[in-house]
C-alpha cells in the first residue's frame, strides 16, 4: 500500500454496500451512529498515531467507520423529504459537500503550518460528537422489530471481491506490472468472487445487494451513468493538476487551485438540478448534464503548453457544471424508484458504483500515460546525456517535469521537448476521458422521459394496482418529517 490515505480508501468503499443494507435491516439511526463512532475512533487514533505503521491502521479503521456516513446520510435525506423538496435539500446538501471540498485542503493547511498535522483529524471529533447527538435526539424511527438473517456469504463474497479488485488497481503498474503473476492472480481472484457473490445473491433469501434492483430501468441507468461520473471526475481531478505543474511548470498549490471552478461550479449546479429534475424529468437533466461535462472535456482535449488560464478555469466550470447536474439527477432518480425498505441499499449503490468505476478509469489511464511517455521520453534523453547524466538518481525520468528542483535546472531545450511529450501523452488521457462523457450523453437516452413524479416507486405500485404492505415506509416517512419538521 503506498499510501495510507488508500487505506482509507480501500475500507471506505468495501464497507459503503454493507452498510447501506444494514441501514435497510436495522434503520438508519443505529447504522448512521455506529459508522460515525467508528469514523471519530479511527480518527483520534490518528492524532495519537507514534508510528507510519500505526497511522496505516489506525486510518483503516476510519475508512471502516467513513464508509457509513455519506450514503446514510444521503438515505435519511431521501426517507425525510418527498421527492420536490428532496429535490431541493439534495442539493443544498451537494452544496455543502462542495463548499467542505474546497475549504478542508485549505483548512487543513493552515492546521499544519500552525498547530500540528495531529489536529487534522482531532478537530474532526467535535464536529462528529456533535452530529451524532443531533440525530440521535432529532430523528425517531419505526423499523420493525424482526429477526433479521443477513447474508453472511453475500458480504463475504462481496467484500473479497471489492478488496481484490481495488488492490488490483492500485498496486498494478506500480508496485508490480499488469501482467505480472500478483496482478492476474488478483484479478482472477476478483472474477471468481464475483462469480460466487452473483451465484449466492440469486439464491439469497435476502441478499445484501439484491440484483433485483438491476432489473429496474432507472436504476440501471443511474449505475452506469455513475460509473462514468467516477470516471470524469477521478480522471479529471488527478490528470489535468499534472497538466498544469508538469506541461505549463505551475507549482503543486496552483495545480490543485485549477480544480477550483470545478468545485465551485459542482454545489451550484447541484442546487439548480433538483428544480430541473422536478420540472423536467431525469432524462432532460441527465443528458444536460452529461452534454456539459463532454463540452467540457473536450475543452481539456486542446491543452497545450500555451493554454490560457481562463480557457482552462472555464473548461472546468463547463465540467463541474455538468457533473454537478447529472449526480443529482442520478440519486434522487434512485431513491424515488423504491420503497424505505430498498432506500438504503439503493443509494449506497450509487456511491459505489461511481468508486469502483473511479478506479477502474485512474488505472486505465495511468496505464495509457505511462505507455505514451514510455515511448517519447527515452528518444528525448538519449539526445540530452549530460542533461540525463546530471538528474538526481532518486528522481524517475517520469518524475522529472513534476519535481520543481530537478525541473528549474533543465537546460531550456531539454525542458520544452520533455514538456511538449508529456503534453501530447496527456493528450490521450483527456481524449479517453472525452470519450466515456460523450458515451454518457448516450447512456443517459436511455432514461424514461417526461416528469421525475411519474416514476416514484408509489406511483409506479398504484400503476400496476400492486399493493403491497407499506406501512413501515409511510410511518417512518411521517415521523421522521414531524420529528424534524
Amino acid at each position: 500500500m503506498r499510501t495510507n490515505s488508500e487505506v482509507v480508501l480501500l475500507t471506505s468503499t468495501t464497507t459503503v454496500p454493507i452498510y447501506g443494507k444494514l441501514a435497510d435491516l436495522y434503520g438508519r439511526k443505529p447504522i448512521f451512529l455506529f459508522g460515525s463512532t467508528l469514523f471519530l475512533l479511527g480518527s483520534i487514533l490518528c492524532g495519537a498515531a507514534q508510528s507510519m505503521e500505526q497511522l496505516i491502521i489506525f486510518r483503516a479503521i476510519q475508512g471502516l467507520g467513513a464508509g457509513a456516513v455519506l450514503p446514510i446520510v444521503l438515505t435519511i435525506i431521501g426517507d425525510i423529504f418527498e421527492l420536490k423538496e428532496r429535490a431541493r435539500v439534495q442539493g443544498l446538501f451537494s452544496g455543502v459537500w462542495g463548499v467542505s471540498i474546497v475549504i478542508g485542503p485549505a483548512l487543513g493547511g493552515l492546521i499544519v503550518d500552525h498547530f500540528s498535522w495531529r489536529w487534522v483529524f482531532f478537530i474532526n471529533v467535535p464536529f462528529g460528537i456533535l452530529s451524532c447527538l443531533l440525530l440521535a435526539l432529532a430523528l425517531k424511527e419505526n423499523v420493525e422489530r424482526k429477526k433479521q438473517k443477513l447474508d453472511y456469504i453475500g458480504t463475504l463474497t462481496l467484500t473479497g471481491s471489492i478488496v481484490a479488485l481495488l488492490f488490483f488497481l492500485l498496486q498494478g503498474g506500480t508496485t508490480w506490472p499488469w501482467l505480472s503473476l500478483p496482478s492476474l492472480g488478483l484479478l482472477v481472484l476478483c472474477l471468481v468472487l464475483v462469480a460466487a457473490f452473483l451465484f449466492q445473491e440469486q439464491r439469497a433469501p435476502d441478499p445484501i445487494l439484491p440484483l433485483s434492483l438491476f432489473t429496474n430501468r432507472i436504476i440501471a441507468v443511474s449505475s452506469l451513468g455513475g460509473i462514468v461520473l467516477g470516471i470524469l471526475m477521478f480522471g479529471i481531478t488527478s490528470y489535468v493538476p499534472l497538466f498544469v505543474q508538469g506541461v505549463q511548470g505551475g507549482t503543486a498549490t496552483s495545480a490543485g487551485i485549477t480544480l477550483g471552478p470545478l468545485l465551485l461550479a459542482w454545489p451550484i449546479a447541484a442546487t439548480i438540478s433538483g428544480r430541473v429534475v422536478i420540472r423536467y424529468g431525469y432524462r432532460f437533466t441527465s443528458v444536460l448534464g452529461m452534454a456539459f461535462a463532454a463540452i467540457g472535456t473536450g475543452m481539456i482535449t486542446l491543452f497545450t503548453a500555451g493554454t490560457s488560464l481562463p480557457f482552462i478555469v472555464i473548461s472546468m466550470f463547463i465540467i463541474g457544471t455538468g457533473l454537478g447536474l447529472a449526480s443529482t439527477a442520478f440519486i434522487l432518480s434512485v431513491q424515488n424508484a423504491v420503497p424505505w425498505k430498498l432506500r438504503g441499499v439503493a443509494t449506497a449503490t450509487t456511491q459505489f458504483v461511481r468508486t469502483i468505476g473511479g478506479m477502474i478509469g485512474v488505472a486505465l489511464m495511468g496505464t495509457i500515460l505511462n505507455a505514451q511517455m514510455a515511448s517519447r521520453f527515452p528518444a528525448i534523453f538519449a539526445r540530452f546525456p549530460a542533461a540525463t547524466a546530471s538528474l538526481p538518481k532518486n528522481v524517475s525520468q517520469s518524475n522529472v517535469l513534476l519535481t520543481p528542483d530537478v525541473r528549474n535546472t533543465l537546460p531550456i531545450d531539454f525542458l520544452h521537448q520533455l514538456q511538449s511529450a508529456f503534453s501530447q501523452s496527456l493528450f490521450w488521457v483527456y481524449a479517453l476521458v472525452f470519450a466515456f462523457a460523450a458515451i454518457g450523453v448516450a447512456l443517459m437516452f436511455l432514461f424514461p422521459g417526461g416528469r421525475a413524479d411519474k416514476y416514484s416507486y408509489k406511483s409506479t405500485q398504484a400503476a400496476s394496482n400492486d399493493t403491497p404492505s407499506e406501512s413501515r415506509e409511510v410511518e417512518a416517512e411521517h415521523s421522521l418529517t414531524n420529528t424534524l419538521s
